[in-house]
């Protein structure tokens, strides 16, 4: 069987195929090929269309992730329960209630920056899409009390950003973006600001700590859905060239006097912003860490992706002997606002293999007594299964868990639905809910209440989306808790999942289901 899926015909490139369900498994081609077709596929729009087929489509308006179906993923394992007894609470029939579990976690070298739920929502950057729903997820983020970071490439994508020697001295874009989240800070979360090679050599965090107050700075390495740094697309010449006077790579050349013949002639409409890829050396990491302590950082973190295992060894050693506040895993498979479709899907370790090496390289820290480092786990993650399950093959290192796509969808519905609420046009999905935000939105009220009335009304409406999402969330997570026994993060353990294939087991070392609790048993029935 073929794990890859969507090969040649899938909504992210909006291509389909001719023959419908009838197809060759490997290339994914239609299996009779008819002259005359107009090319529906992908391969008869890349005849038309080029390297435009190559990204989710369409820009700016969706986020994508792999379609690929792993050979084993998180679905492979199970939540284990207990009739007995109770962890972080009296075990009193009374006392022991899901409502009582606490999610309460906290990340930094001295746990002393508290997050009210165990999630980070993972850089957003320039893309459109991220720009365009920011001001909703960052306050969202902010009431809910997570982490938030600010992804690459802000600084240099804003139309407005002055730099002087090289040096970002002022970014109407960051300054907002950051001010968007202080805004509804109410003592619990963090933004952190994101660099890449680009936004480094401009001094984006350095800006961002003298100039607006942000205590929390990213290292980025990468991320799940690619090995090749951020891009976006441009739709005005004016905008490829500007962005190429700053150093990016722009393609086709804006500064090509043909190239801008074509394109003022309708040969194509956009051009491509691409990063540049880091080059890892650990003197220069080192050397960039201190630096940036000195600037003010009070916490440092690291971001990397689902590149090769020896990468993984790098990043987990490096942020050991930094001494980092958070370390980031993001495994393939995840979601982004523009990434080559076909790498999404076939580059990189998936998340739940990415986990397994990772705890395995912890270990070796820790039984060596070295400094093991909080670690949020990402890719894929959006329900509470997924949470627990997260925490617990990585216990007891992961203290939270990474999110982009699906906060970013509470955003994108919560502004959808709230701003027609607020106009008068209720959707019909959810008229039958009343005409009022506090009516249609069931966790408004509450919301409400902790803010209080002026406040709730000027908060950006998307915002309650994503607290009503991570209350969803919230409240499965302690479900899943109580019934595990584990009334607080802390106690959650690798042996409250159990393995359902002996595969699954093998990779992960979490125990087969049918060999679980072996010992106990024979001791209870003697």
């Amino acid at each position: 069987m073929s794990f890859s899926k969507g090969v040649n015909a899938t909504a992210a490139t909006l291509t389909r195929l001719r023959t419908g369900e009838s197809y060759c498994p490997f290339s994914g081609m239609c299996v009779t090929c008819l002259d005359g077709c107009p090319g529906l596929c992908e391969i008869g729009k890349s005849s038309v269309r080029g390297k435009e087929v190559l990204y989710p489509q369409p820009f700016g308006k969706t986020t994508s992730a792999s379609q690929k179906d792993y050979p084993v993923d998180y679905s492979h394992f199970n939540i284990l329960g207990t009739a007995v007894g109770a962890h972080g609470i009296e075990a009193d029939p009374d006392k022991a209630v899901f409502p009582a579990v606490s999610l309460e976690t906290a990340v930094g070298v001295n746990a002393d920056l508290k997050l009210n739920l165990p999630i980070v929502i993972a850089a957003m950057g320039s893309t459109n899409v991220a720009a365009n729903n920011w001001d909703h997820l960052a306050a969202g983020a902010a009431v809910s009390g997570v982490g938030i970071v600010v992804g690459e490439n802000v600084c240099a994508m804003d139309p407005n950003v002055e730099i002087k020697n090289g040096r970002v001295v002022h970014s109407p874009n960051l300054a907002k973006r950051v001010k968007d989240f202080q805004e509804w800070y109410s003592g619990r979360g963090f933004i952190a600001v994101q660099a890449n090679v680009e936004d480094t050599k401009l001094g984006v965090q350095e800006y961002a700590i003298e100039k607006l107050g942000v205590e929390a700075v990213e290292l980025k390495w990468g991320q799940g859905a690619k090995d090749i740094g951020g891009e976006v697309k441009l739709d005005s010449l004016e905008r490829a060239l500007q962005l190429k006077s700053r150093g990016y790579i722009v393609l086709p050349d804006p500064t090509d006097p043909k190239v801008q013949a074509a394109y003022r002639a309708g040969a194509f409409s956009e051009f491509e912003r691409h990063s540049r890829i880091g080059m890892v050396e650990y003197e220069s990491f080192m050397a960039r860490v201190e630096e940036l302590r000195k600037a003010g950082a009070k916490y440092v973190f690291l971001k990397t992706g689902a590149y090769r295992p020896a990468d993984l060894a790098r990043a987990v050693k490096y942020a050991s002997d930094a001494r980092l506040d958070l370390l980031t895993v993001d495994g393939a498979g995840g979601g982004t606002g523009m990434s080559p479709w076909r790498m999404m899907n076939e580059w990189g370790v998936p998340t739940l293999y990415l986990q397994a090496l990772l705890v395995k390289y912890l270990d070796k820290l820790a039984a060596r007594g070295a400094y093991v480092p909080p670690v949020a786990i990402a890719g894929g993650f959006t329900l509470e299964d997924h949470m627990f399950k997260g925490l617990a093959i990585g216990a007891p290192y992961v203290k939270a868990i990474g999110m982009a796509r699906s906060p970013l969808t509470a955003a994108m519905v919560g502004k959808t639905v709230g701003e027609a609420v607020k106009s008068g046009k209720v959707p019909n999905e959810y008229k039958k809910y009343g005409e009022t935000l506090e009516q249609v939105f069931i966790a408004a009220s509450e919301l409400k209440e902790k803010l209080g009335a002026e406040a709730f009304e000027k908060l950006p409406v998307g915002a309650i989306g994503v607290y009503t999402y991570f209350e969803r969330l919230a409240q499965g997570l302690r479900q899943f808790m109580c019934g595990a026994r584990k009334f607080a993060l802390s106690y959650i353990t690798r042996n409250d999942v159990t393995a359902l294939t002996r595969e699954a087991a093998e990779i992960t070392g979490i125990r087969y289901v049918m060999d679980m609790d072996a010992e106990e048993v024979e001791e209870i029935l003697g």
